[in-house]
């Protein structure tokens, strides 16, 4: 069996290193990544990967306005997506919800356990 494919969106280079690591070594999964919303959309539509973890506060389109980019295109809707995300008010939460992502992970996440949490959230 091939190893699970991640496309990770985020404008902060630390994050997307920290998050390649975690998930290659700890996650044993294929992990590409860019810091920009735009190119991960034509990244998403290009790679079908199993599943694209996004930020949310991004400069050039924020992670609700990606993801809804993501459903209204027939090559990434079924893509399941996992918001990354420092906004974890109980209100974000539930507007983050009500977006139908399969899941948010709050910033900063623990590396070690952050493989785990995607594959809960995802059913892996």
């Amino acid at each position: 069996m091939s190893a699970k494919h991640i496309l990770l969106i985020d404008d902060e280079p630390e994050i997307r290193e920290i998050v390649r690591v975690s998930l290659e070594l700890v996650g044993g999964w294929d992990v590409s990544a860019t810091g920009s919303a735009s190119e991960g959309l034509t990244l998403a539509a290009d790679q079908r990967p199993d599943a694209i973890l996004l930020d949310v506060m991004m400069p050039d389109m924020d992670g609700p306005t990606t993801f809804q980019a993501l459903q209204a295109a027939p090559e990434t809707c079924a893509i399941p997506v996992i918001l990354l995300t420092a906004k974890v008010q109980s209100a974000d939460l539930r507007r983050f919800d009500q977006l139908g992502v399969a899941a948010t992970i709050a910033k900063p996440f623990d590396p070690l356990t952050l493989p785990s949490q995607v594959a809960t959230a995802l059913g892996w």
